[in-house]
């Protein structure tokens, strides 16, 4: 399982880097007062072009033509139904949310949860997983004139920009900042017809 995670990670990883990979994708970018957030999707589309059934090696083909070369591990789950000219789909989606908590209160800490499926023994190879890590800060300096928010989290701290006045006139030093990050992999098998 942990390595169908990695098969479709580096999937998105080679598509967000080789855009000739991915399909289509979208950035999506939005803000309320005292939040703000972006999201990123993205369809990647290969087709397996070589299996080695005794090393586990699977080569997939975008369809520029780019080549990528994984090993899938023993977790992976009905490795034996893949074939040669089978498209692999994975769905891809991340997004990040800042929110401004008024006052401060919650604790200052750093949490991650994981969430992973995969398909039965005997069915098409598919799988989806996701992660959510929120790390939550104390505003310690707000500079107005240099549009800049200083963020105090539990392990290091940071400087963000905020460009919009009207943003930056509702935080206050001793206010704390959430910032959530989510990601998510789809992946599925397409038998060749």
């Amino acid at each position: 399982m942990k390595k169908l995670t990695y098969l479709a990670a580096c999937i998105v990883a080679t598509a967000l880097a080789a855009p000739s990979f991915a399909q289509q994708g979208a950035v999506v970018a939005g803000k309320a007062p005292g939040m703000a957030g972006i999201a990123h999707t993205a369809n990647v589309e290969a087709k397996i072009t070589k299996i080695d059934h005794k090393t586990r090696e699977i080569t997939l083909t975008g369809p520029q033509g780019n080549e990528l070369t994984l090993t899938a591990g023993p977790e992976v789950k009905n490795f034996a139904q893949l074939k040669v000219g089978d498209a692999v789909d994975v769905q891809y989606v991340e997004s990040l949310v800042l929110e401004l908590k008024k006052g401060g209160g919650m604790p200052v800490e750093r949490t991650e949860e994981h969430a992973m499926t995969s398909a039965k023994p005997g069915e098409t190879p598919a799988a989806a997983g996701g992660r959510r890590v929120t790390v939550v800060g104390n505003v310690v300096d707000v500079d107005t004139a240099g549009k800049k928010v200083t963020v105090k989290g539990p392990k290091r701290t940071v400087v963000l920009d905020v460009e919009d006045p009207e943003q930056l006139k509702m935080i206050a030093k001793g206010d704390q900042v959430q910032a959530t990050y989510t990601e998510a992999a789809a992946m599925s098998v397409i038998p060749a017809k």
